[in-house]
């Protein structure tokens, strides 16, 4: 057996999926043939795994949570995987990842660009290709970049869905990305998306000048148990807030921006103007 002292967590993500699975298994008193028994696979692989030569898998780490007691836990093997697979992604957006996927209520504000979770398909790949050119993403992160978010707008299918209220500066529907098909397509699943149960649609237009409240986009959640987590990301960073002290005031700018902004009634019919205007 590898000694534990030849791993090294920090060397990287895998490295840190490995160290923590040796740990959480060693906790619970188990030889690698244990937990092998019980995910379903080789020994050698959770060996493979533990010392960061072969990558974990998403339903690895799923079964891993699953036998293991840590699903949405601090030592989710999920969320560990995605920061293994995504470090692309700008510091502190796997973090948040995980709590989106606990929130009962989401807020968003976007500019410029759809909200991921409410892109389609073809408008998330044309977005990811224009970052392919500018030579910002390989083609390789650009389709993990798509998988995950992809995982991400599946959990709102789930059977309770997140309240999702969702706030767009009209630059959002206006810039064109992908083609008329494209965003003909995407403005027609915006109309679509402001029809369900759970959703608020809205849209800040240009008018309101320096009446919008924010000059960047916000992420703003709501958890069971009334916690709130507010994420704000720049170009190069991203930032996860847990204080109450500075989430309220953000939780306060949005409510004061959604009574500047139109309408839903209003916001749809915006977009369904833009869209005629695509095809």
């Amino acid at each position: 057996m590898v000694n534990l002292k030849e791993l090294q967590p920090e060397s990287s993500p895998r490295a840190a999926f490995g160290a923590q699975l040796r740990r959480v298994r060693e906790g619970l008193g188990w030889r690698q043939e244990d937990l092998s028994d019980r995910i379903g696979c080789s020994s050698q692989h959770i060996s493979a795994v533990e010392t960061a030569r072969k990558p974990p898998t998403l339903p690895f780490a799923r079964k891993a949570d699953q036998v293991c007691g840590t699903t949405n836990t601090v030592d989710s093997f999920v969320r560990a995987y995605h920061e293994t697979r995504h470090g692309i992604l700008l510091e502190g957006f796997p973090e948040y990842v995980a709590y989106e996927a606990r929130a009962v209520e989401i807020r968003l504000f976007e500019i410029g660009v759809i909200p991921g979770l409410l892109q389609t398909p073809e408008y998330a790949q044309a977005v990811a290709r224009g970052r392919v050119q500018r030579g910002s993403l390989t083609r390789e992160q650009a389709e993990e970049g798509l998988a995950f978010l992809a995982e991400r707008q599946e959990r709102l299918k789930q059977e309770r869905p997140p309240m999702l209220l969702v706030v767009m500066d009209e630059s959002c529907i206006r810039r064109p990305v992908g083609g008329p098909a494209v965003m003909e397509a995407q403005l027609r699943s915006l109309i679509e998306f402001a029809e369900l149960s759970n959703s608020m649609l809205q849209i800040a237009p240009y008018e309101l000048g320096e009446r919008r409240s924010f000059d960047l986009p916000v992420n703003h959640l709501t958890l069971k148990d009334r916690t709130m987590v507010s994420y704000t990301e720049s170009h190069a960073q991203g930032f996860v807030d847990r204080e109450t002290a500075s989430v309220m005031p953000v939780l306060t700018a949005y409510h004061q921006l959604q009574a500047e902004c139109l309408s839903q009634a209003g916001s749809v019919a915006m977009i369904e103007q833009v869209r005629k205007g695509t095809q």
